[in-house]
């Protein structure tokens, strides 16, 4: 008897070029590998509709998120507010098949109740709360700090309210912990997030240079590239590149200072892929310890050595395949000396055990498909 499942996603899941998207789509893929049929339904703003998705779901359905303006409430957070939309709700009452919630973005109608007696999943791409409140402490703009923390107070009430109304499936061990402990939730589980890597291709021997990649929209992100250049690496003389979507001016000049950094604007999929793959030494430092990293499971699992802080790797399990510092004096000294050190085939094996336990993606669809049906 087929498997009918509406999965419902805070934004669409192509191209997945990013973050969470990753998760998504190949989470989306794995499904329909194994015989699901999917009902999507994707918020968006400006984003045109994919015909890629055609191919893995029965109906794919799109719903435009509300403008800022009109989606302001005093009482509910924004992320969740711009994504109240009566057509899902309608599309979804039409029929009694399990719901794949991704994010708590997409959880109002879970919170109103209009979801009772549906077997209801949420995916908890962070802890939203305490993802927002450290984004506050990075902000700069007064403005943009007062939004962050207004929204981060609003999701933790909006959290604390829903966290025993679905089974939670967290990316994390630390956000399970932290649910567990804040809110009583006692359906949650951790469950790895779905990755487009099948076999590890980290390279053994040499690359010439460093390199942070990620989204340099971000906030936290490019803080981590301005603490990189002034604190790490304005001391050493080791090549260091930047590359990522859409960085700002003052990390343009930054890195224009110093005749060993270089910075990559907007480099399509298969150039970062590239650049991964030639660097010797991956320094992805975080300054936010919620969720988990995938720009770090992409230098992992296609690339060689990888520096980071404990903030980055926190409850992930994949602290031991990676080296920790955690202040600028310590970066410098591991990145010296793993710069001299070859990668070997015995890490790559090590890795390549990693991807097959935790991150295996049809054993963790599997998995999922026991908390649906």
């Amino acid at each position: 008897m087929d498997k009918y499942l509406h999965i419902v996603c805070l934004e669409i899941p192509y191209p997945a070029d990013y973050g969470g998207v990753i998760d998504l789509f190949y989470k989306i893929k794995s499904l329909h590998k194994l015989g699901i049929k999917i009902h999507l339904h994707c918020f968006t703003k400006d984003h045109k509709p994919q015909d890629e998705l055609n191919k893995y779901c029965e109906t794919v359905n799109y719903y435009p998120r509300k403008k800022n303006n009109s989606s302001f409430s005093l009482r509910t957070p924004l992320i969740i507010n711009s994504r109240v939309n009566a057509n899902l709700i309608s599309n979804l009452q039409k029929d009694n098949h399990p719901v794949l919630l991704e994010g708590i973005h997409c959880t109002y109608y879970l919170k109103t109740g209009q979801l009772n007696n549906r077997k209801i999943i949420v995916r908890l791409h962070n802890t939203e709360f305490e993802y927002y409140k450290q984004l506050a402490q990075q902000e700069r703009d007064i403005l943009i700090k007062m939004y962050y923390l207004n929204e981060s107070r609003l999701l933790k009430k909006y959290e604390n309210k829903i966290a025993n109304k679905a089974t939670f499936l967290s990316v994390s061990n630390q956000d399970v912990v932290l649910y567990k402990q804040l809110f009583k939730a006692e359906n949650i589980t951790f469950l790895p997030v779905f990755l487009p890597y099948s076999i590890v291709c980290g390279k053994e021997g040499k690359g010439n240079f460093c390199l942070y990649h990620g989204n340099l929209a971000i906030n936290e992100n490019e803080e981590a590239a301005l603490w990189l250049l002034k604190h790490v690496f304005s001391k050493l003389a080791i090549p260091f590149v930047i590359a990522g979507r859409n960085p700002s001016k003052k990390l343009q000049q930054l890195t224009h200072r110093h005749q060993h950094t270089y910075l990559v604007a907007n480099p399509t999929d298969k150039e970062m892929q590239d650049m991964i793959g030639k660097a010797h030494v991956h320094v992805l430092p975080s300054f936010n310890n919620t969720g988990i990293k995938l720009k770090l499971l992409n230098a992992m699992f296609n690339g060689r050595h990888c520096l980071v802080n404990k903030a980055a790797v926190k409850g992930s399990e994949i602290e031991i395949f990676c080296h920790i510092a955690d202040d600028a004096l310590s970066f410098q000294k591991k990145i010296e000396s793993l710069y001299l050190l070859p990668f070997t085939e015995q890490e790559i094996l090590q890795r390549q055990d990693l991807l097959q336990t935790i991150y295996n993606n049809e054993k963790n669809a599997k998995e999922l498909m026991t908390f649906l049906w």
